[in-house]
């Protein structure tokens, strides 16, 4: 069993920059695939970003890349989402997920999901 908690959301205004963390623990953390997803409003989860275990590959969704930036720390079991230049529609709860496989998937097949953060950008 997995146990993803998120944290790091809040309130920006766009242009801003927001940093989301999720802390795992109950297994062997590395080894696994992690992603970042997003559910606004009315409109079903989407992925933002993926990292291998060990990070050896990395994925992001067109709407983010350039300006979202994910990584992960093994050593804190932790993994990370850098978010800049952020703009209006980029608000959304945003969800970390992990994978038993270290390979990522841009589809919410993922094992494991923590309980959400806010992400909420002014205009």
């Amino acid at each position: 069993q997995v146990q993803l908690v998120e944290s790091g959301g809040g309130l920006v205004q766009a242009g801003g920059s927001l940093r989301l963390s999720c802390a795992a623990s109950g297994r062997t953390f590395s080894r696994s695939a992690m992603g970042w997803f997003r559910q606004a409003p009315g409109k079903e989860r989407e992925f933002v970003a993926g990292i291998s275990g060990f990070g050896g590959s990395i994925s992001y969704s067109d709407s983010v890349k350039g300006r979202f930036t994910i990584s992960r720390d093994n050593g804190k079991n932790s993994v990370y989402l850098q978010m800049n230049s952020l703009k209006p529609e980029d608000t959304a709860v945003y969800y970390c997920a992990a994978r038993i496989s270290n390979v990522v998937l841009l589809t919410t097949t993922y094992d494991y999901w923590g309980q959400g953060t806010q992400v909420t950008v002014s205009s």
